[in-house]
């Protein structure tokens, strides 16, 4: 996320003003929809054109980066992404190379799951907190109960180790919070947890 946005409204920086804003929120929470697809449907999809799950997913990934390489040649914004984002790797974009690295690096439903709807619901609700003008202290704990929420969730649903339920809280509202120029907070808060994840995970049978 640039630091743009700390220092603007992000519904005056949304192409199409509060319209595109609830729309880039709606993409967000539509992304919550994911891993479903990819668990229910994946391997149909992947069978139906003859190609591995992986190589798939591969494929959506560089679809997405040559895709937003033509979207930066021509400069092109649409509703709903913001207007510093005609110079610089879009929102969507970074989401989509977090999103497709996690479905390739951690393709089990108790990671998958969890890392996604961090970003997916927790990133909304950090910027929709802050947009509110709540204190940073409020946006912080309220960040970690709402991530806390989603990984307990997981835990009971799809058998996520219980020991990330604490852990990820302060984890995904740690990797939303810098201001990065030019990489956004939808990479952040899906690489670096699941980094945690992939290192943490092979220990979990020797605790």
């Amino acid at each position: 996320m640039s630091d743009q946005v700390e220092l603007t409204n992000p519904v005056e920086l949304s192409v199409g003003g509060m319209s595109g804003h609830i729309l880039r929120r709606g993409i967000h929470l539509a992304i919550s929809f994911l891993p479903l697809l990819y668990f229910e449907l994946g391997n149909d999809v992947a069978d139906y054109v003859s190609l591995t799950l992986e190589q798939v997913v591969s494929a959506v990934i560089l679809i997405a980066v040559f895709g937003e390489a033509l979207r930066l040649r021509m400069g092109w914004t649409i509703v709903g992404q913001r207007s510093y984002e005609a110079k610089q790797v879009s929102a969507l974009a970074w989401g989509a190379l977090g999103v497709g690295m996690v479905f390739l690096l951690a393709p089990e439903p108790e990671y998958a799951y969890p890392l996604i709807l961090s970003l997916s619901l927790g990133d909304p609700l950090l910027g929709e907190l802050r947009r509110k003008g709540v204190s940073t202290k409020t946006v912080i704990w309220g960040g970690m109960i709402g991530i806390a929420l989603i990984w307990a969730t997981c835990a009971y649903l799809v058998e996520t180790p219980w020991i990330f339920v604490a852990l990820m809280a302060p984890i995904c509202v740690a990797a939303e919070w810098p201001r990065l120029r030019y990489i956004d907070d939808n990479a952040t808060m899906l690489l670096i947890p699941l980094a945690v994840v992939l290192v943490i995970d092979p220990f979990l049978g020797i605790i």
